[in-house]
């Protein structure tokens, strides 16, 4: 870790402390239930040796720096969130990454048109998800057009014909197709429209009814192994409705929803983006993980 990005994790972390409410009553809270059992301890320390004596910086330390100490260890935004669910047994986890690094499945977001080209930004943007995993894993675009036109071949379909660049037929929100990933799976959702200008747009309501279709394709081809997705909505589909940590809950109860119907992976990994990562108070979601 450089010293630039040490600096801007620490400042992160006393901001989420002191600014937030979450983080403020957890300090106090801990900071203050350690005082309680330290001065406890030291009561009966006296009861027990009446004759002893403390030094003040010794008094300072053990009733001052550690019981500080204590809350702002427990007030300190973590990078890693896990919540394991006994009913039904599984496990979510929120993480600070890089999706395409998780040793799981993937989740990679696509609009409703399954567009590829990454050439122009117009179309795809080279900075994207999806158009990393395409570099990295279908840096042949003919090949991979192929390979999507087979799958989305029985898929009904309607034409775009008023859409400036790219293709030109729309499949309904939550079709995914499953590619091969580097010795894992890659499971393209159609999450948001792309409209006839080459803006991307999602709703709450059309993330939610796609991931809907990503369960039941990770049902059937996952065989319960890790499964990672990004924060969809957040970026060039936008939902402006949704905070980012909204739209995590919003990933995390349509999954526990469905894996309580039926199962679908024993570990979901949610993977925020490090450049989001400041937008998220993990305080927060890890109070609604404890809740699911």
């Amino acid at each position: 870790m450089t010293r630039g990005s040490l600096r801007r994790r620490l400042g992160h972390g006393l901001r989420v402390v002191w600014t937030t409410r979450r983080g403020l009553t957890t300090l106090a809270r801990d900071a203050l239930a350690t005082l309680g059992v330290v001065g406890g301890s030291l009561q009966v320390y006296d009861i027990l040796t009446p004759q002893a004596t403390y030094h003040p910086l010794v008094m300072v330390a053990v009733l001052g720096l550690l019981p500080l100490g204590v809350g702002l260890r427990r007030a300190w935004p973590r990078h890693t969130l896990v919540r394991h669910l006994g009913i039904p047994d599984v496990t979510v986890t929120v993480t600070v990454g890089d999706l395409l690094a998780q040793d799981s499945h993937l989740v990679i977001g696509y609009t409703d048109t399954f567009d590829t080209d990454t050439t122009d930004p117009r179309v795809i943007h080279p900075s994207s998800v999806q158009a990393q995993f395409q570099r990295r894993h279908h840096p042949d675009l003919a090949a991979l057009d192929a390979a999507l036109g087979t799958a989305l071949a029985g898929v009904p379909s309607r034409p775009a014909p008023a859409k400036r660049l790219g293709k030109s037929l729309r499949y309904p929100l939550g079709t995914t197709v499953v590619l091969p990933a580097g010795g894992r799976l890659a499971f393209c959702l159609a999450y948001a429209t792309m409209d006839d200008q080459l803006v991307a747009h999602a709703t709450a309501d059309t993330i939610w009814n796609g991931l809907a279709g990503l369960w039941d394709a990770v049902h059937t081809h996952a065989h319960r192994e890790p499964v990672s997705i990004a924060v969809i909505g957040t970026r060039l589909a936008k939902v402006d409705s949704l905070d980012h940590a909204s739209l995590i809950r919003l990933i995390v109860l349509s999954f526990v929803a469905r894996s309580r119907a039926r199962p679908v992976t024993r570990r979901l990994t949610v993977v925020v983006h490090p450049d989001d990562a400041g937008a998220v108070d993990m305080l927060e979601l890890a109070a609604f993980l404890a809740t699911v």
